[in-house]
């Protein structure tokens, strides 16, 4: 008897681990229903190889996944100053590697493209492949980011210059203009000009896969079916397949982190949990600032610490190891050592969340920490930080009622006192119970969404049903 032929799905991630981990849970759902996975992965700037240590890492832990390391593209005679735009020039530039990729590999279904990749649909338009994108942030901030668009579109205003002044977009709390990006606040700006070019290719894509669940977002995904966001050009379907986070068994290269172990010993619901995602750092003094907050609440914390910038800008810096001992206040290890554990740049993130010690996480409101905090029921303490964070904390406390802001993270300091007031105010008050109560109903809302008729696989199952019935 023959064997059926393959059916073939490829990935273009972004690069970034906020970009590839999302595109990995993705792909594991695709092998749930028979489809042979290969994912593009870019080379970083500046960097003398396609790999790194991390995609190594990755790739060894998914050996069912083939992860295909597109060549550096030719050197570019001037290249972009800005980190960003010279990500996205690689990403446009390595097109024509992708494009040979897919012609090596029969039976190509479809093409799955991070919203950063979104110039490569022409490239799948081209070999008659179907090309979509996978959104790998909220729901609400595509609605928003489309919303933009048509705003900018009818009106002169720079979001710079409007300060915390509302603005309104369908299916999203109202949002401070100053809570959107700093990359958009400029109409005119280069990043912003990129970015329309992106997401005008995106809405020529066949459909938007959106890493969320419908009870968590009703009203965005509402929005964007409806076509409200962006009322000058048809949207395409769009597939609510979330929450897709990684379980934690694949962080720590099989050795388990003295942090868990530390865990272990703590009473159940008790400690708070910091940590600032990949590229999440501090000032000294800001770091001072966070110690003796975490100090006088009196509260049990574990905290990944990582080293300040050079340049605060530069996202991509590469950070050394900490020096605790130079950075927080003096004496504060050992006076905290019998309820406080300081963590130098890394910790397995998914299994602290998952912990029964954990009961509340400070974040940065990256949309993957986003969601391994609410999937682990914990409440969230937003404090923002770059990119889309702000309007994910919009989202997080207007919307979704599942965490508190921590004031002053858009100022330049936020106060000793006042992570002090929102550790207490989460661990102690009627507030904190009832973002607890709301935490519980989320993550069985989640458990739900993926149960094998849940919504999120029954929405994954009309999109593979769509590739099914076009091949």
């Amino acid at each position: 008897m023959e064997s059926k032929p393959s059916r073939n799905v490829v990935l273009y991630a972004a690069m970034g681990a906020g970009h590839l981990l999302p595109m990995v849970e993705l792909a594991k759902l695709f092998l749930t229903r028979g489809f042979d996975v290969t994912i593009a992965v870019p080379a970083t700037p500046g960097s003398g190889t396609t790999g790194s240590p991390t995609i190594a890492g990755i790739a060894a832990s998914n050996p069912s996944i083939t992860f295909h390391h597109l060549p550096p593209p030719p050197s570019c005679a001037d290249p972009d100053p800005n980190p960003l735009l010279l990500m996205l020039d690689v990403l446009r530039r390595s097109v024509p590697s992708l494009a040979s990729l897919l012609r090596s590999i029969p039976s190509v279904a479809a093409l799955v493209l991070d919203i950063f990749c979104a110039e490569a649909v022409d490239a799948a338009a081209a070999l008659h492949v179907p090309a979509y994108i996978y959104f790998t942030s909220a729901a609400g901030a595509f609605a928003a980011s489309l919303g933009l668009m048509h705003h900018y579109s009818t009106t002169t205003t720079n979001l710079r210059d409007m300060g915390k002044a509302l603005l309104r977009f369908p299916g999203v709390p109202p949002i401070p203009a100053s809570d959107m990006p700093s990359l958009v606040q400029d109409r005119e700006g280069r990043f912003y000009k990129a970015r329309v070019k992106l997401y005008a290719r995106a809405m020529e894509a066949s459909g938007v896969l959106l890493n969320t669940y419908e009870w968590l977002e009703a009203r965005a995904m509402g929005a964007l079916r409806e076509g409200a966001c962006s009322p000058d050009r048809p949207t395409p379907p769009v597939y609510c397949v979330g929450p897709l986070v990684a379980s934690g068994e694949e962080e720590g290269g099989g050795v388990r982190h003295a942090c868990l172990a530390w865990l272990d010993a703590q009473p159940a619901r008790s400690v708070v949990f910091l940590c600032f995602g990949s590229m999440g750092s501090f000032s000294a003094a800001q770091l001072k600032e966070i110690a003796r907050g975490l100090e006088s609440s009196g509260h049990r914390f574990l905290w990944v610490v990582r080293s300040p910038r050079q340049d605060p800008a530069n996202l991509l810096e590469h950070l050394p190891e900490p020096d605790l001992a130079a950075l927080l206040p003096e004496g504060f290890l050992e006076r905290t050592a019998d309820k406080g554990m300081v963590v130098k740049s890394w910790a397995p993130q998914a299994k602290v969340l998952r912990h029964a010690a954990t009961a509340a996480f400070v974040t940065h409101c990256g949309w993957n920490s986003t969601l391994e905090g609410i999937t682990a029921g914990v409440p969230l303490l937003c404090w923002p930080l770059y990119a889309e964070q702000r309007m994910n904390k919009v989202f997080i406390v207007e919307e979704m009622k599942v965490g508190v802001v921590i004031d002053g993270y858009d100022e330049e300091m936020v106060s000793a006192e006042e992570v002090e007031a929102k550790v207490r105010l989460v661990m102690e008050s009627e507030e904190g119970g009832k973002l607890l109560e709301r935490l519980a109903v989320a993550r069985a809302k989640a458990v739900e969404a993926l149960a094998e008729e849940g919504p999120s696989r029954v929405a994954f199952d009309e999109f593979i049903d769509r590739l099914v019935t076009s091949e």
